[in-house]
């Protein structure tokens, strides 16, 4: 390893303050186009068109895979599309932190080009994927490379945008993800009727194209486009002292000691701690709404189908409002005590709503936990952004997206069985009936676990309040100083960098 002597910190810090102000001053003295008033640069303009390519191939290439995996499932459907879905959640759990530091020492734009590429390829070979095994291995393959692409992508954002403007950024980033699973959806009836016209020629057996095998062509072909729009994007160069890489170099010992110092910033930030268990405990919360609002419908309500489409359209039209006033009223609301209120409040509006036995007043309730749900994903991405430094982005956004994962999988999964268990406690102990002020009120177990999902919810918005307020917190429409923590420097030193 190389000697000399240390870097001036003092003289680094000032130097980077000054280009931070220095960025700020251009972006406030240039004109603004409509692309600069709605995304902040046209940098990050062309980021978000990349996001959604990539979220529709995302989506395409999921319902591809789930169709290809009950093709090969040879009579066990359920449990072939649920191995393949474990394949894509898996990788994250070991080694999302470990792509996390990789994502801090390379090259952020190659890395996403890269893993784009990578994808492409890999989705090019499926079509000719002809056993369960190999799609799984394929699966894999795909979640390491999105582990990488993820955590890259979002720690290049506060390089691209305004500090003003970061949480319209994050809502519009939110918009493109989640907003292209219909299009998705409605490009792969397309590509289905597509493959259903065509001849049954020699050529489109050997190319293999058929429902799947369309789906995956389309879907390689969004991430060779996601690659061209990335490296084409003009980030501003990291500098070498922010690359640990240049003094470490490759050692396993070094390698050990960032993934250490991710985690101990999680674990010592008050913000970034507020953020990880707020999200993480919000998602699990909310995420048990899946798998038990069409039973809290049928069993409570006792209603139809389409009164369960009404639940959810409550919940999305609700976190749209939500997402759409945080960006509004960004500037202007201290982020990180809206953070910590608005989860208490989306955990009392769940509350409420599994306490209610009419769908008129359901769908409101539910609505509001959308209201409410909505700002805490994006604002807490925001005070990821402004209050974790440039070289430590990737592996905090790989440790949260780690931490989402498992307890949205945690909910997905135990949410029937936990409602299942306390359904047999109610008929045991109380014949499914408690009586309040005289009035008899029915607790099935799908009840019981959503109360329990809202005072965990709860919980958490109080935590993260406490964590707050004792380690500091941010002035109103500003980033912070990170609770004091020296590894969470503001996000002015990582905007220039």
């Amino acid at each position: 390893m190389a000697s000399g002597p240390l870097p001036d910190r003092g003289a680094e810090s000032s130097s980077r303050s000054s280009a931070a102000r220095l960025d700020e001053a251009v972006f406030a003295a240039r004109p603004a186009d409509w692309i600069e008033k709605l995304f902040g640069t046209r940098q990050f303009f062309s980021l978000w068109v990349a996001q959604l390519v990539s979220a529709t191939g995302d989506w395409l290439g999921l319902v591809a895979t789930i169709a290809l995996a009950a093709r090969l499932s040879e009579g066990s459907e359920g449990a072939a599309i649920a191995l393949v879905l474990a394949s894509r959640v898996a990788p994250g759990f070991f080694l999302a932190t470990a792509a996390g530091v990789l994502v801090d020492r390379l090259d952020r734009k190659r890395v996403m080009v890269a893993c784009d590429l990578g994808r492409a390829a890999v989705l090019v070979s499926l079509p000719f994927v002809d056993t369960l095994l190999g799609l799984v291995a394929a699966s894999f393959v795909l979640e390491l490379l999105t582990m990488m692409w993820q955590p890259a992508k979002e720690a290049i954002v506060p390089n691209l945008v305004p500090k003003e403007r970061l949480t319209s950024a994050n809502a519009l980033n939110v918009a493109a993800a989640y907003g292209m699973f219909p299009v998705a959806v409605g490009i792969a009836a397309l590509l289905s009727k597509a493959a259903e016209a065509m001849a049954d020629e020699g050529w489109v057996t050997n190319f293999r194209l058929n429902e799947e095998g369309l789906a995956f062509y389309v879907d390689a072909l969004t991430f060779l486009v996601t690659a061209a729009i990335v490296a084409r994007l003009a980030i501003p160069a990291r500098p070498k002292e922010g690359r640990r890489v240049q003094h470490r170099g490759w050692d396993l010992g070094g390698a050990f000691r960032e993934l250490r110092e991710g985690w101990q910033l999680i674990a010592a930030n008050p913000i970034v701690r507020s953020v990880n268990v707020g999200l993480a405990t919000g998602i699990m919360g909310g995420g048990m709404l899946v798998p038990l609002g069409a039973i809290f419908v049928d069993e409570v309500i006792v209603g139809r189908e389409a009164d369960f489409h009404l639940v959810l359209f409550s919940l999305g039209t609700g976190m749209a409002l939500g997402v759409a006033c945080a960006s509004a009223l960004q500037n202007r609301i201290n982020r990180s005590q809206v953070f910590a209120g608005a989860l208490v409040g989306a955990g009392l509006a769940l509350l409420a709503a599994a306490s209610f036995d009419v769908l008129s007043l359901v769908a409101p309730a539910t609505g509001l936990l959308g209201f409410m749900g909505g700002p805490v994903y994006v604002l807490g991405f925001t005070l990821l952004h402004e209050n974790v430094s440039d070289d430590m982005r990737g592996r905090v956004f790989a440790s949260l997206l780690v931490l989402v994962r498992l307890c949205l999988l945690v909910a997905l999964a135990l949410a029937p069985l936990v409602a299942d268990l306390l359904d047999r406690v109610s008929q045991r102990w109380w014949d499914g009936y408690v009586s309040v002020l005289g009035a008899q009120v029915h607790v099935p177990g799908v009840r019981l676990t959503m109360w329990l999902a809202a005072v965990i919810i709860v919980a958490a918005g109080i935590l993260s309040s406490w964590s707050l307020k004792t380690g500091g917190s941010p002035a109103v429409g500003g980033g912070g100083d990170g609770g004091g923590d020296s590894a969470g420097a503001p996000a002015g030193e990582g905007a220039g960098s």
